[in-house]
């Protein structure tokens, strides 16, 4: 809630249109924002709410919820221990450009 409170007080609705807006750019920099926040991933939902209230980019609030569950540090470790590590390679691999891809078509297509 802090951290969405910051984000309508305190960043421009312009910074967030260029940067977390529904373009190509907008996708790379909300990826790796949510990979960076993915510590605060239960408590980040507001936080992507902002975004989309901001840029009106649904793509880039998805890839900001996913992309955190899809990159989490403590899930691949327990793939790694329990699966294997190539299981624990290979779930960012497939994974992030799945959800890149969703996020375009839904700036594109909603």
């Amino acid at each position: 809630m802090f951290l969405a409170s910051y984000a309508r007080s305190y960043i421009s609705k312009d910074f967030s249109i260029n940067y977390l807006g529904p373009t190509i750019i907008g996708l790379i920099v909300t990826l790796i924002l949510a990979t960076i926040m993915e510590i605060l991933s239960e408590g980040t939902a507001p936080l992507a709410f902002e975004i989309f209230k901001q840029t009106g980019a649904f793509g880039n609030s998805f890839i900001f919820l996913m992309t955190g569950v899809a990159t989490d540090y403590t899930e691949i470790g327990l793939i790694w221990d329990n699966i294997g590590k190539k299981t624990a390679f290979w779930l960012p691999i497939i994974t992030v450009p799945q959800i890149l891809i969703l996020g375009y078509l839904f700036n594109n297509f909603l």
